[in-house]
C-alpha cells in the first residue's frame, strides 16, 4: 500500500523526521550482519511455531536484544510505506561438554576433543512480525566464526529490512531460535498515525473524533487485539466524515483498538490501541473475566484480553469467613498456576487432577485449550479458585460447589512430613493452622482426638498427598451434635419455660412482634432512586415495623395488576391499624400534578411510573374527602426534593424530610403508644446508619455507571 508522501508529513512531521529516514528502493528484503559474521535469509516466509525450550547441547548462538528502526520502501519518488528495520544482537550461550567418545561428535577419527572447541557456530534465528491484520515470520541463517565465539560475550548483530506497516498500527516483534534454547525476545512499538483521529473523554463516555472532510468515506472497525493469534472483531461500520462516535467507558478494555481508513483502493488504515493503560479498562477487563466449570476436573477462564495474573487455591469454610489461601502452610508454588506470561487467556483451561508431578507445579502460561493441573487427588465443594493480579484479589469462585453440592463442615487437616518419619498435623481454621493434638481454645483444638482418631480410621478424604505432607478433609458435623447434644436439650427446655411465660402476656407480645404495618408507595424514577427506597425498606424492616413495597412484590403484582395490588395492599394495611408512606420524588410530584390536572392517567401509557399511577386511583380518594389524616404520612429525601413542593393536597397530613426529621417520622409510624423519646432517638440513629450508604452512592455514585450499551452506534446494526 504506497502511501503519499504528504500523508507521511502529516504522520511523522516534516523536518526532521521525515528527511533523516532512510529510505531503501525496490520491494525485496533484505539482511545484513556485523564484519565477521555470515547471514543468509530464506527466500519465503516460515511458520511461526516457537516450539519449547530444550537444554543446550553446547556453546550455541541466542538473540540478546531487539533493536528497531523507521525507514522507508519507496516505489516511486512520491510514493513510499513505512518499513521496520530491525536488528538482532547475539551472544554465545552455553559451554563445551567433555565428549566420552569420538562419536559424539559425528565420530571423526581425526577430529580428537580439541576440535569442536575451535568449530563455528551456526544458528537460525526467527523473527516474528505482528501489525494487525498482518503477521509474517522470516528465518535468518548466522554463521559465527570460531575466533569470535566466548562464552557469555556478544558476536554482533544481524539486520533484517524490512517489515512493512501501516500508519499508526502497534507493531509486535519476537525473536527466537530453531531449536528454542532461551526465551523469546519480544518487543511492542507504536508507530505514527495520521492526525484525523482523536480520542477524547466526557464524563461517563469516550469520544472517537475523526476529522476528516465532509464528503470523505471512510470504513471504522473495533476490535480486540490479541498478543497472539487473530484479532477478535467487535463492531465496524462505514461512514462519512466528520463523525464523533460515542462509546460508554464500560465497554473498554486494554485490548480494544480502533482502525479507521478511507474508503479508497490501496488505502492506508489507521490503528490505535488508547485504552491499554487505562485504569476503567482494567477494571472492565476483570468484571467481564469469568471462571466457570467444564467437567468435575477441568475449569476455564473466560476473559476478552490477556490477564497478567495467578490462579491459586483456597479453602472456604462455611459460615462467611474468608477464603484460606492454601499458601502457607503449603509453599506458593505448590498450589499455583502462573498466568503472568499468559499470551492469550481470552479462553484458557485448567485442570485439577493426579497427572504428573503431584506437588511442584513450576508457574506455567495459560493458552486456549491447554489443561493445566493443580496438584490434586480429589476435588471438593470447599475448595474454591482465586485469580489473583498484582497482588490483589481480582476473581473468587467455588467452581466444585455446585456439582458436589453445598459446602460441607468440614476440617482441612495439614500433613507435613520430616527426616527419619517424623510428621505432623495442623487444622486449617480462620485464625491459624492449629497443632494437633492441642490445648487451645479453637474447635478444632477441642475436637482433635476425635479428628486424629477419624484420620487413622480412613473416614478423612485425602485431597492431596506428596513425600513430604499430604491435605485430608475431616467430616465435623457428628461431632458437633454429639458435643451439643444436651446443650439444645437445654435450651429447648428454656425455650418451653419461656414460652410458657410469652403466652401469659400473649397480646402484648403478638403486637410486639408484628409490629405495626406499613406500606411505602414511590415512583421509580430511576434504578438507583429504587435501591435508595430499597434501602430505606430494609432498614424499617429492622424496627418493629412490617414494611410491604411493590420491590418485593413483583411476581405478586404482575400476577393481580398494579391496581388491584396496591388497592388490597391499602385495604389490608389500613384494616390493621397501619400507616400508608407516600415516598416523594421529583418523578412523583410530576406525576400527581399530571393527575389533578387531568383527573386520569393516559389510556395506554407505560413507562417506569406506571406502578406508582396506579395507586394514585387508590390514594386520591382518601385525600379528597379527608380521610387521609391519621392514616397517610408523606415523606422526602434532603437534597432531592423539599417538602414545599409537595402538592397542597397530599400536605394535610405530615411530610417529613429524611433523614434530617428522622426521629418524627418514625414517631409517626409506630403504634398509638410510642416509645420514650430516648428509645425513639437510638432506632432513629439505627435508620440512619443503615440509610446513609445508599444515600452517599446515590448524591455521590461511584467511578464505576451502569453497564452501557454495546460498542459505537448502532452496535447491532454493523456490517
Amino acid at each position: 500500500m504506497p502511501v503519499p508522501w504528504f500523508l507521511l508529513s502529516l504522520a511523522l512531521g516534516r523536518s526532521p523526521i521525515v528527511l533523516s529516514l532512510e529510505r531503501l528502493v525496490g520491494p525485496q528484503d533484505a539482511t545484513h550482519c556485523s564484519p565477521g559474521l555470515s547471514c543468509h535469509l530464506w527466500d519465503s516466509d516460515i511458520l511461526c511455531l516457537p516450539g519449547d525450550i530444550v537444554p543446550a547441547p553446547g556453546p550455541v548462538l541466542a538473540p540478546t536484544h531487539l533493536q528497531t528502526e523507521l525507514v522507508l520502501r519507496c516505489r516511486k519518488e512520491t510514493y513510499c510505506d513505512l518499513c521496520v528495520r530491525v536488528a538482532v544482537h547475539l551472544a554465545v550461550h552455553g559451554h563445551w561438554e567433555e565428549p566420552e567418545d569420538e562419536e559424539k561428535f559425528g565420530g571423526a577419527a581425526d577430529s580428537g576433543v580439541e576440535e569442536p572447541r575451535n568449530a563455528s557456530l551456526q544458528a537460525q534465528v526467527v523473527l516474528s512480525f505482528q501489525a494487525y491484520p498482518t503477521a509474517r515470520c522470516v528465518l535468518l541463517e548466522v554463521q559465527v566464526p570460531a575466533a569470535l565465539v566466548q562464552f557469555g560475550q556478544s558476536v554482533g548483530s544481524v539486520v533484517y529490512d524490512c517489515f512493512e506497516a501501516a500508519l499508526g498500527s502497534e507493531v509486535r516483534i519476537w525473536s527466537y531460535t530453531q531449536p528454542r534454547y532461551k526465551k523469546e525476545l519480544n518487543l511492542t512499538q507504536q508507530l505514527p498515525a495520521l492526525p484525523w483521529l482523536n480520542v477524547s473523554a466526557d464524563g461517563d463516555n469516550v469520544h472517537l473524533v475523526l476529522n476528516v472532510s465532509e464528503e470523505q468515506h471512510f470504513g471504522l472497525s473495533l476490535y480486540w487485539n490479541q498478543v497472539q493469534g487473530p484479532p477478535k472483531p467487535r463492531w465496524h461500520k462505514n461512514l462519512t466524515g466528520p463523525q464523533i462516535i460515542t462509546l460508554n467507558h464500560t465497554d473498554l478494555v486494554p485490548c480494544l483498538c480502533i482502525q479507521v481508513w478511507p474508503l479508497e483502493p490501496d488505502s492506508v488504515r489507521t490503528n490505535i490501541c488508547p485504552f491499554r493503560e487505562d485504569p476503567r479498562a482494567h477494571q472492565n477487563l476483570w468484571r467481564a473475566a469469568r471462571l466457570r466449570l467444564l467437567t468435575l476436573q477441568s475449569w476455564l477462564l473466560d476473559a476478552p484480553c490477556s490477564l497478567p495474573a495467578e490462579a491459586a487455591l483456597c479453602w472456604q469454610a462455611p459460615g462467611g469467613d474468608p477464603c484460606q489461601p492454601l499458601v502457607p502452610p503449603l509453599s506458593w508454588e505448590n498450589v499455583t498456576v502462573d498466568v503472568s506470561k499468559a499470551e492469550d487467556t481470552s479462553r484458557s483451561e485448567g485442570r485439577v487432577g493426579n497427572q504428573g508431578p503431584p506437588f511442584v507445579i513450576p508457574p506455567i502460561p495459560l493458552f486456549p485449550q491447554k489443561v493445566l493441573e493443580f496438584p490434586l487427588l480429589k476435588v471438593h465443594p470447599n475448595l474454591c479458585v482465586q485469580v489473583n493480579s498484582w497482588e490483589k484479589l481480582q476473581l473468587q469462585e467455588c467452581l466444585w460447589a455446585d456439582s458436589l453440592g453445598p459446602l460441607k463442615d468440614d476440617v482441612l487437616l495439614l500433613e507435613t512430613r520430616g527426616p527419619q518419619d517424623n510428621r505432623s498435623l495442623c487444622a486449617l481454621e480462620p485464625s491459624g493452622c492449629t497443632s494437633l493434638p492441642s490445648k487451645a481454645s479453637t474447635r478444632a483444638a477441642r475436637l482433635g482426638e476425635y479428628l486424629l482418631q477419624d484420620l487413622q480410621s480412613g473416614q478423612c478424604l485425602q485431597l492431596w498427598d506428596d513425600d513430604l505432607g499430604a491435605l485430608w478433609a475431616c467430616p465435623m458435623d457428628k461431632y458437633i451434635h454429639k458435643r451439643w447434644a444436651l446443650l439444645w436439650l437445654a435450651c429447648l427446655l428454656f425455650a418451653a419455660a419461656l414460652s410458657l411465660i410469652l403466652l401469659l402476656k400473649k397480646d402484648h407480645a403478638k403486637a410486639a412482634a408484628r409490629g405495626r404495618a406499613a406500606l411505602l408507595l414511590y415512583s421509580a424514577d430511576d434504578s438507583g432512586f429504587e435501591r435508595l427506597v430499597g434501602a430505606l425498606a430494609s432498614a424499617l424492616c429492622q424496627l418493629p415495623l412490617r414494611v410491604a413495597v411493590d420491590l418485593w412484590s413483583r411476581r405478586e403484582m404482575s400476577a393481580q395488576g398494579p391496581v388491584a395490588w396496591f388497592h388490597a395492599q391499602r385495604r389490608q394495611t389500613l384494616q390493621e391499624g397501619g400507616v400508608v408512606v407516600l415516598l416523594f420524588s421529583p418523578g412523583a410530584v410530576a406525576l400527581c400534578s399530571e393527575w389533578l390536572q387531568e383527573g386520569v392517567s393516559a389510556p395506554g401509557a407505560h413507562g417506569p411510573h406506571d406502578a406508582f399511577r396506579a395507586s394514585l386511583s387508590c390514594v386520591l380518594p382518601d385525600f379528597l374527602q379527608g380521610r387521609a389524616p391519621g392514616r397517610y404520612v408523606g415523606a422526602c429525601f434532603d437534597r432531592l426534593l423539599h417538602p414545599d413542593s409537595v402538592p397542597a393536597l397530599f400536605r394535610t397530613v405530615p411530610v417529613f424530610s429524611l433523614p434530617s426529621q428522622l426521629p418524627d417520622f418514625l414517631g409517626a409510624l409506630q403504634q398509638p403508644r410510642a416509645p420514650r423519646p430516648g428509645r425513639l432517638q437510638e432506632r432513629a440513629e439505627q435508620v440512619s446508619r443503615a440509610l446513609q450508604p445508599a444515600l452517599d452512592s446515590y448524591f455521590h455514585p461511584p467511578g464505576t455507571p451502569a453497564p452501557g450499551r454495546g460498542l459505537g452506534p448502532g452496535a447491532g446494526d454493523g456490517t
